[in-house]
Parts: structure tokens; C-alpha cells; sequence
């Protein structure tokens, strides 16, 4: 006969170091007669350096001896990037419009917290990663492109900062990329306001044009009337 077994597994995205009971989970954990009170503090305690982030938590239980284990793995990149750079969501119109601009020290500070949790075969390919996301993200590297800044990758440029780990930005070099980072925003908000101003320019211009042509209309009904 095969053998039973008294063991089983969960995934869950919990809200890190602040996860809360819930309907969903006591379904799961209660007919096993866990506490499950005591899986919420150890999950909070484990993902407590994620505060404020959406993480993925596996959790491993052993319904006879009321054991379990706690695995946690990185939240997104997308999200390490968020909360590193202090912005609230992602560039809709990444050509157009960018939302942040990041040092490649604040990228490799990303890249090795989602390292263990990749394919990436060492931290420079986590990096060449990581620049990949901010593409998707609207987020300028170094007030470049992210496509430049992964090629200059390639080529060792950054082999420095990323062979020491470097994930602190110096004061100097963070108040350039945030002069940058002001004046391209002043542009931005300058070219969206004069495409506004376009679109109801046109908007106008089409209902004059509605107007025009159903004056004429209007003309022949009243000398139908008459």
C-alpha cells in the first residue's frame, strides 16, 4: 500500500512583517489543529525586512507533529525597485515619460537581495537584470537609458561597483542624478501640458466644424416651416 503523507504546502503573498489572520488561510491551516496565530508571528518576524512590500512565503507543514517551516523569498523586482527609489507605481508611457533615476549603486543593492532567487549565474548578470526591469518601469540608470546602461555592463564599466558590491550612492553623485532627474521632469510635465492643449485645440476644432455643417440644416427647416 502506498504511504500516506501527513505533510503539506502553501504558498502565500503576504504583506511583509505586517501579515494579519484571515479567512483563507485559517480554511487551510485550521482542520490541522495548527496555531496559527504562531505561523503569523514567525512569518512576520521572517519578512520583517520587507516591511511595506508584497512577499512570497512558502510554508511546509507537518500536520502529525504540528511542525512547520517557513520559506520567504524575495518579493518582486519591480516592487525592490519601488520602494528603493520612494516611488509609488511604475511609468505608464515608459518612452515618454520615466519616474525615477537610478544610481547603478541602488541597482546592485536590488540585485543582491533578488540574487538568490534567480537564474542569474554571479551578480553582474542580476544587475544586467535589474537594469532589464527598470526598462519596463520607466526608470532612467545613471540619467541613461537602460538599454545604454546594459550594454555598458557588457563592456565592464561598471565591473567595479559591481565586483565591491557598492550599494551606497555618495552625496555628490545622488544630488546630480537628481538635478537631472528635476529638469527632465520639468520637461515632461512642459510636453504633456502643450500635448493637452493640443488635443483640446482639436477637439474644439472638430465641434466648429459640426456646427458649420449643421447650420446649413437648421437653415432649410426654417424655410420649410415658413
Amino acid at each position: 500500500m502506498p504511504r500516506t503523507t501527513n505533510k503539506m504546502q502553501t504558498k502565500l503573498l503576504v504583506e511583509g512583517g505586517s501579515m494579519k489572520p484571515g479567512p483563507a488561510l485559517s480554511q487551510k491551516l485550521g482542520p490541522l489543529g495548527i496555531n496559527i496565530n504562531n505561523i503569523i508571528q514567525k512569518i512576520n518576524e521572517a519578512t520583517k525586512d520587507f516591511n511595506g512590500l508584497k512577499v512570497p512565503v512558502e510554508l511546509k507543514i507537518d500536520a502529525s507533529t504540528k511542525e512547520f517551516d517557513i520559506k520567504v523569498f524575495s518579493p518582486p523586482a519591480s516592487e525592490l525597485l519601488k520602494k528603493e527609489l520612494k516611488i509609488e507605481k511604475a511609468s505608464g508611457l515608459q518612452k515618454k515619460t520615466k519616474v525615477a533615476n537610478a544610481s547603478i549603486e541602488q541597482i546592485i543593492s536590488v540585485a543582491k537581495i533578488k540574487l538568490p532567487n534567480m537564474l542569474s549565474k554571479d551578480l553582474k548578470s542580476a544587475v544586467k537584470t535589474i537594469v532589464g526591469t527598470c526598462a519596463s518601469l520607466g526608470i532612467l540608470v545613471e540619467s541613461k537609458s537602460p538599454l545604454e546602461v546594459e550594454r555598458e555592463i557588457e563592456e565592464g564599466k561598471y565591473d567595479k561597483e559591481i565586483n565591491s558590491e557598492k550599494t551606497e550612492t555618495s552625496a555628490e553623485k545622488k544630488a546630480e542624478l537628481d538635478k537631472y532627474f528635476a529638469e527632465l521632469k520639468e520637461m515632461q510635465e512642459k510636453l504633456l501640458k502643450q500635448e493637452q492643449a493640443a488635443q483640446e485645440a482639436a477637439k474644439e476644432e472638430k465641434t466648429d466644424e459640426k456646427k458649420t455643417e449643421e447650420a446649413p440644416k437648421e437653415e432649410k427647416k426654417e424655410t420649410k416651416k415658413k
